[in-house]
């Protein structure tokens, strides 16, 4: 069994306030463990005094959904299949988890070979600019936000897609 560790946490940590320095932009981000209890959590100097709390309930909430199901690879896809199925369901879960539910952009699971060993969530700036920020960090610390084999079945692969289109990010895919 993998782990996530808090040393590769402050790196990513790292990058991730590089970036949003380099934007403007103060963002906390947070780092879970698979089962959703926290890792690693920085507020950046000026970040709004929320965002620290809406950035580890990111995390969990994808630690969370993504540990049911392959269909949920991040906040977006969350927060839309929810809007579009049962947006009722989503508000009871923050509730019955005392608001550690959130779905939002700027936030995706974490994988070490076909392992899922965390969750991040950053906060602070817009959904696109958090998602940008995840981004280029997983990509400068080497996290991957998929398993090695992919097993997700094509029908899940699609639906994904079809919501990464209604949300306008046609540039994504699973």
């Amino acid at each position: 069994m993998s782990k996530l560790r808090a040393t590769e946490c402050r790196e990513f940590i790292a990058a991730v306030s590089e970036k949003a320095a380099e934007m403007g932009v103060p963002i906390s981000v947070a780092i879970v463990g698979p089962e959703g209890h926290l890792i690693a959590l920085e507020r950046m100097d000026d970040a709004g005094f929320i965002t620290p709390d809406t950035a580890r309930a990111k995390a969990f909430t994808v630690a969370a959904f993504r540990s049911m199901s392959p269909r949920f690879s991040d906040g977006l896809v969350i927060q839309q299949w929810f809007k579009e199925r049962n947006p009722q369901m989503l508000v009871n879960a923050s509730v019955f988890t005392n608001g550690q539910v959130v779905a939002s952009g700027g936030c995706a699971p974490v994988f070490k070979g076909n392992e899922m060993v965390g969750a991040y969530g950053i906060s602070g700036a817009t959904g696109d600019q958090d998602e940008e920020i995840g981004q280029y960090a997983r990509a400068k610390v080497g996290w991957a936000h998929m398993p090695v084999d992919d097993t997700t079945p094509e029908s899940v692969k699609r639906h994904v897609n079809e919501i990464y289109g209604k949300v306008g990010l046609k540039d994504r895919a699973l």
